[in-house]
């Protein structure tokens, strides 16, 4: 487990930028105050990153490399073009400090958690002013995380399309914990 490098923490936050917007520098501000106040942290094990508190992973450095599996939350992993993928294990992450944000109808929840792009006649509402090709949490109506995509329109363009519309592309849903099990955990 190490720390990031600089080109790492650059693709890192700006896949996370992208969702979080501004927001993005309350994942690493101190949790307390004083010069000694924890804080989170992201870590890079094999090729997934984790956020973890500070203490937590200077108590984890103890630990074999080959024996270490995981801590704290794991936001994604790195392709093997350097590219980073989020992970579905992110979602409270992102939900927490989201700028944009839709929330499907209950008839479009399940079309969502089996894997499908959210289209218009299944939108409830969602965040005003949103731009194209923006990152977003998708909420069903009772405000619970369901997972994230990115914006297929602009909230304006959205507005005007027939009920069958692509409104949002998926990226990740709470769905994959079965359906990609294997993957998601893999320690290898």
């Amino acid at each position: 487990m190490r720390q990031l490098t600089e080109k790492e923490t650059q693709t890192l936050f700006a896949k996370l930028a992208n969702y979080t917007g501004s927001s993005l520098k309350n994942l690493i501000t101190p949790l307390g105050e004083g010069p000694n106040a924890d804080r989170f942290v992201f870590r890079l094990h094999k090729d997934r990153v984790y956020y973890v508190r500070l203490s937590i992973a200077n108590i984890a450095t103890s630990i074999a490399r080959d024996k270490f599996i995981s801590m704290g939350v794991c936001l994604g992993k790195f392709t093997k073009t350097g590219k980073f993928r989020l992970h579905i294990t992110a979602l409270p992450v992102l939900a927490e400090h989201a700028r944009y944000k839709i929330w499907v109808k209950p008839n479009g929840e399940m079309p969502f958690l089996y894997g499908g792009n959210i289209v218009k006649a299944h939108v409830g509402r969602w965040s005003d002013d949103c731009p194209e090709h923006q990152g977003v949490v998708v909420y069903n109506m009772n405000d619970v995380p369901l997972g994230f995509g990115i914006t297929a329109r602009s909230t304006t363009e959205a507005r005007r399309l027939d009920p069958t519309g692509i409104v949002c592309f998926r990226q990740a849903d709470c769905g994959e914990y079965l359906r990609d099990e294997a993957n998601l955990f893999a320690t290898g």
